[in-house]
């Protein structure tokens, strides 16, 4: 009887020590998939789709040149008092010699012309004229160009002396004629530089804008590529996402213009992209 009793008294024994085990694994699985099994929605960078300027553009490069300029050869023995090399209006004086007086046909800033004084002889000066507050701008365009060329395009030209910066100006005129040799067509352009910053002579980053239009848009960075498709991240009201096809047509500044999928106010992921599936509950975040 007392082995049976034993015997009893182990297997009982055992099976408490398994139940517990069981138990307290259990327990903690409950915890554990409590406090880390329902993870927080991923936060995602979103922007609002709304329409904004698209344009396709021609590269080119220019040389600046003053919209008026005109120079003065100067006795340097003639003059009563040294030229002083400021701004001047329309009919101020330039020079006074002993026997005239030189006045500004029109309004700009008074330089000097950099020739050597042993071209001129050592008596003289060239003395210029040069009104900058509107630049001209040459410009070469590929005949390919030639149906959508015409007066009032939009120019935007960068001088390199200020990086960042863009000038704003319109084509004047332009050859009605292709250069045989170039395969080009030459057009003005007219570029506004009221603060005096382009120089006469300085060379000139030019975009030259057409096609211009109102368009659904949407960061390059929201757009995800499979194959021939594009796709975006668009948020539903509950706030998970739905993988929706997208088509696009001309990229500017960072941005793509949205031809089909999209509608204006809706809500897309900008950033964050690689950790989403389709479904997924997210946590918007505005910048």
């Amino acid at each position: 009887m007392k082995r049976s009793k034993k015997v009893t008294i182990g297997i009982i024994i055992f099976f408490i020590i398994v139940a517990t085990i069981i138990g307290g694994r259990t327990a903690m699985g409950v915890y554990f998939k409590k406090k880390f099994g329902k993870r927080p929605p991923p936060g995602v960078i979103v922007e609002i789709v709304v329409q904004k300027k698209f344009s396709q553009t021609i590269e080119s490069y220019c040389t600046a040149l003053s919209s008026k300029t005109t120079s003065f050869k100067i006795n340097k023995n003639e003059l009563l008092e040294p030229v002083k090399f400021k701004s001047v209006k329309k009919g101020d004086i330039v020079a006074k010699l002993q026997n005239k007086i030189i006045t500004a046909p029109f309004s700009g800033t008074i330089g000097t012309r950099g020739i050597s004084s042993s071209i001129l002889g050592t008596d003289s000066m060239i003395v210029t004229l040069d009104d900058s507050k509107k630049i001209l701008c040459d410009l070469q365009i590929p005949e390919v160009f030639a149906s959508i060329l015409k007066k009032g395009l939009k120019v935007n030209a960068e001088f390199l002396a200020y990086k960042n910066k863009l000038y704003s100006g319109t084509v004047i005129s332009h050859a009605s004629r292709v250069d045989a040799q170039t395969r080009s067509i030459l057009a003005r352009a007219q570029i506004d530089n009221k603060d005096l910053e382009i120089l006469p002579g300085s060379l000139l980053d030019i975009e030259l804008l057409y096609d211009e239009k109102q368009a659904l848009s949407a960061a390059d960075t929201s757009i995800i590529f499979e194959d021939d498709k594009k796709f975006v991240y668009k948020i539903l009201d509950n706030n998970q996402i739905q993988k929706t096809e997208v088509k696009t047509g001309i990229r500017k500044g960072g941005n793509l213009e949205i031809t089909d999928g999209l509608n204006a106010n809706d809500k897309i992921v900008k950033e964050g992209l690689t950790r989403l599936a389709d479904g997924m509950m997210v946590r918007p975040i505005r910048k």
